[in-house]
């Protein structure tokens, strides 16, 4: 009887775990998730609608970013702050340029719009990097890249440089490994670094990007083709152009500038959507832009025309939405191709 009464005191301290646990999870998810909001601009002014092309915040800015970690950097005159998401100040208008929250900071720029320096404030405006640098990028993976003079290095989160400015150019961390650039304009090698600053793949390639899903893309003398993270070439370099990976494949183009066609590979190099668009983009929420006779449309991942080639400028789809123009008119559309909110509504 014993045993058994253990065994019951046992499963029940489970069940009662395992429903504390799906409780946090619940609310986790509920206080973390933020409103997702687009820019869009009507009369010379900024604002902001919601996936349904509902105005949620009044057209009243000058300039305006995406949301990030629940803020946007806006501009209001002639100087940057920070709204929330219902269109209220959570840092005033007090910076010359301001960049979007990752990880926790933001780059601000600070003194004179040509001459000024940046560093980092947190969400409630507090700076806690000095501004120092000539320029910045956003924090990833802990670390963001800097630049002093005409070398690029990298810095923390409390503002100590942990990689020395010592590069042309630099890019963040991606996957845990860093591109950086050596050599000027004419001549120049590019290679990656870990987060010591060590170069785990020697600068050797003629261009090279970050770190995509295991793989980067690298220029070896006239193709492109892909690497790993030792370095090794798992895709040899035969395309004329190409593309990062996104969810699974990269748009390769085949041929030359003006008569190559563009098309699609996997992670083996094999071609699975064939060069046949003048131009390509990143897969992104399961589809991809596509150029054809000078128009953009939309494709999915077996090649197949899902939004008839009609704008003259797009972008990715994030969140449900993409935004596409014609002519000097923007607008968005869902992923069926309708108007959510522009010039077809």
């Amino acid at each position: 009887m014993k045993v058994q009464k253990g065994g019951q005191m046992e499963k029940k301290k489970k069940q009662i775990f395992l429903f504390v646990y799906f409780v946090f999870l619940f609310f986790s998810f509920f206080l973390n998730s933020e409103e997702v909001l687009f820019p869009v601009k009507f009369g010379g002014k900024w604002g902001y609608i919601d996936k349904e092309g509902k105005l949620v915040i009044e057209y009243k800015f000058n300039e305006v970013s995406s949301f990030s970690e629940g803020l946007a950097p806006i501009k209001l005159e002639s100087l940057f702050g920070y709204i929330d998401t219902k269109g209220g100040f959570v840092i005033s208008p007090k910076f010359q340029k301001a960049g979007p929250f990752s990880e926790g900071l933001a780059f601000v720029k600070e003194g004179n719009i040509f001459k000024g320096k940046y560093g980092y404030i947190d969400k409630t405006g507090k700076i806690v990097i000095e501004p120092q640098f000539d320029e910045v990028s956003s924090f990833s993976e802990g670390l963001a890249v800097i630049k002093t003079g005409d070398r690029y290095g990298y810095i923390d989160k409390t503002g100590k440089i942990v990689i020395k400015p010592q590069f042309d150019g630099a890019l963040p961390f991606c996957e845990g490994i860093a591109r950086v650039k050596i050599g000027g304009f004419l001549g120049a090698k590019y290679g990656y670094i870990d987060k010591n600053g060590k170069f785990v793949i020697n600068p050797q390639f003629i261009d090279g990007k970050s770190f995509s899903e295991g793989l980067a893309l690298v220029k070896i003398e006239k193709k492109y083709g892909y690497i790993d993270k030792t370095g090794e070439v798992v895709i040899e370099p035969q395309f004329d152009d190409a593309n990062s990976f996104s969810e699974g494949l990269a748009s390769v183009r085949i041929g030359n500038l003006l008569t190559g066609k563009w098309g699609y590979i996997d992670k083996t190099g094999k071609i699975v959507i064939n060069p046949q668009f003048e131009n390509a983009g990143f897969f992104s929420e399961g589809l991809a832009d596509i150029k054809i006779k000078r128009k953009y449309g939309y494709i999915d991942k077996t090649g197949k025309i899902v939004i008839e080639p009609q704008f003259d400028e797009v972008s990715s789809f994030s969140n449900g939405l993409a935004k596409v123009k014609i002519e000097d008119k923007e607008g968005y559309i869902d992923k069926t191709g309708k108007y959510i909110w522009g010039p077809a509504q």
